[in-house]
């Protein structure tokens, strides 16, 4: 079992900036994805980022590449994503997730993970 617990959610004008921050705990970690994805009202949970835990290697979704940044730290067990450059576009409720296959790939799909946080919401005003 895994517990993840979202924070650092709020509202912010265009071209500011926010750091979510993703807590887990439950079990020691090996190579798991943690991913960040997002969900705006009336539309599907998308993915945004996602990191492999020890070895670090990222991937973006397009629409985030260049503003937002993941990272982690490992003695926290903490998973971070820095949005910058924000647009009104970035409004959504915004989920932490973990997928339990250890591996070199980057899952970008909702099905891939296995835990997921309660949700943060974000909303970015013009």
């Amino acid at each position: 079992q895994v517990q993840l617990v979202e924070s650092g959610g709020g509202l912010v004008q265009a071209g500011g900036s926010l750091r979510l921050s993703c807590a887990a705990s439950g079990r020691t970690f090996g190579n798991y994805a943690m991913g960040w994805f997002r969900q705006a009202p009336g539309k599907e949970r998308n993915f945004v980022a996602t990191i492999r835990w020890i070895f670090g290697k990222t991937y973006y979704a397009d629409s985030v590449k260049g503003r937002f940044t993941i990272s982690k730290d490992n003695a926290r067990n903490t998973v971070y994503l820095q949005m910058n450059s924000l647009k009104p576009e970035d409004t959504a409720v915004y989920y932490c997730a973990v997928a339990l296959t250890t591996g070199w790939d980057t899952p970008a799909g909702t099905g891939e993970y296995d835990y997921w946080g309660q949700g943060t919401q974000v909303t970015v005003s013009s």
